[in-house]
């Protein structure tokens, strides 16, 4: 009676099985939730596209309903697609957080970090950070990465980089703001020969005329603004000319006269030329650089060993470092 009953049982539990979500389409359907395109989705998770629709085709059908909206041009979630990644996105976070900290505590703190950085990363601090955290985790080795300002959270929400170094302000639910490091001053990069170039100092009201740029996806409006802004103190607009991706774009189309743009001082030093100008904005406020971490990774050891490694350098320093 007992294998009867089993028996019977066996069809319904193999068919609980193949609707629960396997790894691959939950991956699949995360990442292309991110980055809505097949191809950079591809790219992310070395398949190809068609298996990457494949995969998605295969998880609407045990849903029972179309998670994205495809067209020739775009592709883009859908009301019932926007509700799944909501629901699910944190809880995959937590599950690779709690993995990574299991792995971390089963061998020590040992292994990789990465970190990346926009810009000078933590600037003149870098080097001391480094040294007390390899002093203390001997056994873990520190990758560097650069980002750009088109999507400065990227590599550390997509899991490429454990921690960022980047400019405030960060207002993201998912992300944890650390010590800060450094506090710059705002400059203007102008082009050699533009009206501003023998200037002690400009304000930002004076650029009402001027061109800024804009940013290509993937920035956070609030920040973008808060580094080139849109309007005056008085509320004059500002144009905003072509969207830029990177620090050498944006050097180049400054200094081929397309335009301006409100820079931190680090950039005078790190992506300096000839043909560009650096005058200080004496009207703008001064913009931290802080570390980025993931919510959901706290408690990694190794991570957590770094943001001590940094807050002790910071407190060495006396606070954060002036630029």
């Amino acid at each position: 009676m007992e294998r009867q009953t089993m028996e019977r049982q066996t069809p319904q539990r193999q068919t609980t099985q193949r609707q629960t979500l396997e790894r691959q389409e939950l991956e699949t359907f995360l990442t292309l939730a991110e980055e809505l395109h097949f191809g950079r989705t591809a790219e992310r998770l070395l398949l190809s596209q068609a298996r990457v629709s494949q995969t998605v085709k295969r998880l609407e059908r045990k849903i029972g309903a179309p998670l994205f909206e495809r067209t020739s041009r775009k592709v883009e979630m859908s009301p019932l697609g926007r509700q799944l990644y909501d629901d699910l996105a944190p809880l995959h976070t937590r599950m690779e957080a709690a993995v990574a900290r299991a792995k971390d505590m089963a061998r020590g703190v040992d292994g990789e970090l990465t970190v990346a950085f926009l810009g000078s990363g933590a600037g003149s601090l870098t080097s001391a950070i480094l040294a007390k955290f390899r002093e203390r985790c001997p056994h873990c080795e520190v990758r560097m990465r650069e980002t750009q300002f088109g999507d400065p959270l990227g590599a550390l929400r997509g899991g490429e980089a454990d921690a960022l170094f980047t400019c405030l302000p960060v207002e993201e639910p998912d992300l944890t703001v650390g010590p800060v490091v450094i506090n710059e001053p705002r400059m203007l990069a102008v082009p050699l020969g533009h009206r501003f170039a023998g200037r002690d100092s400009v304000s930002l009201e004076e650029c009402a005329g001027e061109t800024f740029f804009g940013v290509v996806n993937g920035a956070p409006a609030y920040w973008w603004d808060f580094h080139v802004p849109p309007r005056t103190p008085s509320g004059l607009p500002i144009r905003r000319g072509r969207a830029v991706a990177g620090f050498q774009e944006l050097m180049t189309l400054v200094a081929t006269g397309q335009g301006v743009s409100p820079v931190v001082a680090s950039v005078e030093k790190y992506y300096s030329r000839p043909d560009i100008v650096f005058v200080p904005l004496h009207d703008l406020p001064s913009a931290d650089v802080a570390l980025i971490t993931r919510t959901a990774a706290a408690g990694t050891p190794r991570l957590e060993e770094f943001v001590r490694a940094v807050r002790d350098a910071v407190a060495a320093n006396g606070g954060p470092a002036p630029f």
